[in-house]
């Protein structure tokens, strides 16, 4: 099967730069976005000048706010904040030819119901084949064309094999992955992760200590993706280890630099008001914890990031916390 059209689903700064990559490779797009001032900008300036300003839209996106617009589309690609996806993935349903590829690019895990995005997208258009795309990628660096690479994962690899051919350019290299699990958890629970970096860095406890607990964050990782049954590979692959020295290392990551404002003061109400944005980070917590607890494992830094959302426990009583856990050995 050979793609011949994209519809994305969400003009945010993501949506915005993988319409530009599917644009680059040669396929008409459909940009969609609810605001009609928005998309009415974007058509009129020929770029999204509110969230990638400076980066020109190509010729080949067409951005839209009607829904059926994206009905002929043979994959769509779904930028939505995961807490937003259920409810826009609702109203696209009745739009979308049965068997339609919907690329899931939201990272993070369902507040309210504890779900993953595959499961979500499964209930809310149950006609549509998930595929999840993750991996270590800033949407500045993949709209102005720096190398990126990334996992596109589906239930088969030929499933996910004509996504990959038809988003792959020059400067941007898709993965190919049947693990939907592990591509799954590698990208919820990283975002978590990196608002605990954020904090050390906001803290200024210095890069050894930032060291310490990427390495240690990781450990959490990997064992919470044993748990649910992700591939160590793809733990280890882009989506996990990849995804995870990216987010806690930069403030480019919306939940770094949630984490750093933190760190130094704010509150978490006051931290995201200074945010473009959301921190999925914020809403996964609660959730990776909950499912850590149900199956038995400890998630330390996990648990130390909910305390400080949920006004538990100062930043200071944390770190004390952390540092004076039992002695054991590395695992």
């Amino acid at each position: 099967m050979q793609l011949t059209s994209i519809g994305v689903i969400g003009a945010g700064a993501w949506g915005t730069a993988l319409a530009t990559v599917a644009a680059r490779a040669g396929l008409p797009v459909r940009l969609w976005a609810r605001n009609t001032g928005a998309i009415a900008a974007m058509a009129s300036a020929h770029e999204n000048t509110a969230r990638l300003p400076g980066i020109a839209l190509p010729p080949g996106i067409a951005p839209t706010s009607d829904r059926a617009d994206l009905s002929a589309c043979d994959c769509v690609l779904i930028a939505t904040p995961a807490q937003a996806m259920r409810a826009v993935m609702t109203e696209f349903a009745p739009h979308l030819a049965p068997g339609t590829r919907a690329v899931i690019t939201a990272k993070g895990i369902e507040q309210r119901t504890g779900l993953f995005m595959a499961d979500v997208l499964a209930e809310a258009a149950p006609a549509l084949e998930p595929l999840v795309l993750s991996g270590p990628s800033f949407a500045a660096d993949v709209a102005r064309g720096l190398p990126t690479a990334v996992t596109l994962a589906a239930r088969s690899l030929e499933i996910a094999r004509p996504v990959a051919e038809a988003l792959s350019i020059q400067t941007f290299r898709p993965y190919l992955s049947d693990d939907l699990a592990g591509v799954q958890i590698g990208g919820a629970v990283k975002n978590v992760l990196a608002i605990a970096c954020g904090i050390v860095a906001g803290r200024g406890l210095g890069e050894s200590a930032r060291a310490a607990l990427i390495a240690r964050a990781f450990a959490e990782l990997t064992r919470f993706g044993r748990a649910l049954g992700a591939r160590p590979e793809t733990l280890t692959g882009l989506s996990g280890l990849g995804d995870l020295v990216l987010t806690c290392s930069s403030s480019q990551s919306r939940n770094y630099s949630f984490g750093l404002a933190l760190g130094q003061g704010r509150t978490a109400t006051e931290a995201s008001a200074g945010q473009k944005g959301v921190s999925e980070g914020a809403f996964t917590a609660a959730a990776v914890v909950s499912i850590a607890a149900a199956e038995g494992l400890e998630m330390p830094i996990c648990a130390a990031v909910l305390d400080i959302l949920e006004d538990r426990a100062t930043v200071s009583a944390v770190i004390e916390r952390l540092m004076q856990r039992p002695l054991k050995t590395e695992d």
